[in-house]
Formats: C-alpha cells, sequence, structure tokens
C-alpha cells in the first residue's frame, strides 16, 4: 500500500485516519444546505464546477510565463510544465495579475458560486496566491485565519487545481474536523503572523507532521484525485496541508488559492486594492 507524506512525514493511513473527501455537488442548487455542509465539515468539494477551458487558459497564461523565466523544461511542451528543477525567483505579482487568471478567479462560475453561497454580493480578495509546487516539496500543516483575518470571519478559501491534481502530484489534504478544534482555534488558530505580540510561539504553519497535530487533536485526513475545473473550499480555520508532490513525469503542480467574502463585511487591508501590502513592513504590528 502506497505510504502519502506531507514535508517527508508520514500519514498514517489506517481507514479511521486517512480517506476521501467527499463530493457536494448534490447540493449545488440549495445553498442552505452548502453551508450546513460546510458547518459540519469545514470544507465543500465541488466536482467540474469551473470551466474547464477557462482553467486550461489560467494554467497556459501561468506555464509561458514560468518557461519565459526558465522553470519549465523546454525539452518537453511547455503546457506538460515539467519542472526542470531551477531555483529561478518567479515574479508572483506578474504571473497573478495575468488576464486569464483574474477571468478564472474573480469572474463568471467562481463569483457566481459564492454570491450564491452568501446569499449577497462577493467581495474576492484582490491578491491571488499562484501555486507552483516544485517535485520533492509540500505545504505544512495550517489554518489560513493565521495570514489573513483582520477582517470578516466569513472569509473562506476556494483552492482551484488548474490541471488534474492526483495524490502523487501533492493534492490538497483537509483534516475533518479541525474547524472545531476549540482550544487549538483558541491558540495557534488566533494569532496574526504579522502582529509579534500573537506570533512568537508560533510560525505560519503549525506543523509540518500531519500526524502530531492529529495525535494531539484528533481527526481524519481527507484528500482526493483533482480533475481542473474542481473547486476545493474551505473555512479559515480549517487545517490544511498538501501531500509530497512525487509526480512520476516530473510536473509541477499548479493551482491557485484565492479569498472570498460577502461585500459588506470588512476585509483584511493586507490583500485588498491595486497594490496589496501583503506581509510587507506596512502590514507589521508590534
Amino acid at each position: 500500500m502506497k505510504i502519502w507524506t506531507s514535508c517527508k512525514n508520514k500519514f498514517d493511513i489506517s481507514p479511521d485516519k486517512f480517506g476521501e473527501l467527499r463530493s457536494s455537488n448534490d447540493l449545488l442548487n440549495t445553498p442552505s444546505k452548502l453551508r450546513q455542509r460546510i458547518t459540519e465539515d469545514g470544507y465543500l468539494l465541488l466536482r467540474g464546477l469551473l470551466d474547464r477551458e477557462k482553467v486550461k487558459a489560467a494554467r497556459d497564461e501561468l506555464l509561458i510565463k514560468m518557461n519565459r523565466n526558465g522553470s519549465v523544461d523546454d525539452n518537453y511542451l511547455t503546457r506538460e510544465g515539467v519542472d526542470l528543477g531551477t531555483k529561478n525567483k518567479v515574479d508572483q505579482a506578474n504571473l497573478r495579475n495575468g488576464i486569464a487568471v483574474r477571468n478564472l478567479t474573480q469572474r463568471g462560475e467562481m463569483i457566481d458560486f459564492y454570491d450564491q453561497f452568501f446569499g449577497e454580493p462577493t467581495r474576492a480578495f484582490d491578491f491571488i496566491w499562484v501555486r507552483a509546487v516544485n517535485v520533492g516539496t509540500a505545504t505544512g500543516c495550517h489554518y489560513d485565519w493565521v495570514y489573513m483575518g483582520r477582517g470578516s470571519k466569513q472569509l473562506h478559501t476556494s483552492w482551484t487545481p488548474l490541471m488534474d491534481v492526483s495524490k502523487i502530484d501533492g493534492s490538497l489534504a483537509i483534516l475533518k474536523g479541525s474547524h472545531q478544534f476549540k482550544k487549538l482555534i483558541s491558540t495557534y488558530g488566533s494569532i496574526d503572523v504579522d502582529d509579534e505580540r500573537s506570533s512568537q510561539q508560533f510560525g505560519g504553519w503549525y506543523t509540518q507532521d500531519p500526524m502530531e497535530v492529529q495525535n494531539q487533536f484528533g481527526g481524519q485526513w481527507l484528500t482526493t484525485d483533482f480533475e481542473a475545473g474542481d473547486l476545493l473550499l474551505f473555512t479559515m480555520h480549517t487545517m490544511h496541508c498538501s501531500l509530497d508532490n512525487e509526480s512520476p513525469n516530473n510536473r509541477i503542480r499548479l493551482t491557485l488559492d484565492t479569498r472570498y467574502q460577502p461585500a459588506s463585511e470588512p476585509a483584511d487591508e493586507r490583500w485588498i486594492g491595486s497594490d496589496p501590502i501583503a506581509h510587507g513592513p506596512l502590514a507589521k504590528r508590534q
């Protein structure tokens, strides 16, 4: 049986510790039931919600830019996204401000869904997180709140695969029940990484070991094989990480993280506007 890892640390793959995300497509036409489901599970998996042609356009736009930067192996077609193994610094602003990326994440099916989900107009963060995960790497276990918790408590994350992302390519994993871990939420889950008064004990990630948080608080790690067009959304206090990218084809895992909230509620000032301050000097609190 395949042993899955994150940041080179093993998951406990016994059935009560590791399993499959469940789809919520059957609830798509009933926003109240979607809200009830995410309250119960901390996440929603929606298969094929997004237009695959728009997803492909965003992926191609990013890979062309990455190829110009020397991050993609020219011995293969650019659209294959084969990892060249370089550590070239990528201009993230150039990647996230592309027309196709904006069309996918800030117009069309994505916004239509959130308008129905919230029951009111949606505000999308202007800052878009482009995740180009190289082979052999992963994202550690964390809550998103610690990075963006200065605004609405109804803020949600969309994780959008721009390609088919199976487990071996580094799929995202959700720790079921973690949005109800009151002790963890009141400690690590309440910090602000840009506020020295609260962030000294913890960094951004809670741990690189998925079994550590599970052994401390319980829960079951859930993931699946994703396809382009799928959408995974979750709350700010849903613990998540990614599996290690072990692509047998040496492919870069290309995904987007975007954030959405009711437009009527205050937004974290770090991630909005034409030139968001992000985690720069202007974001710091002492």
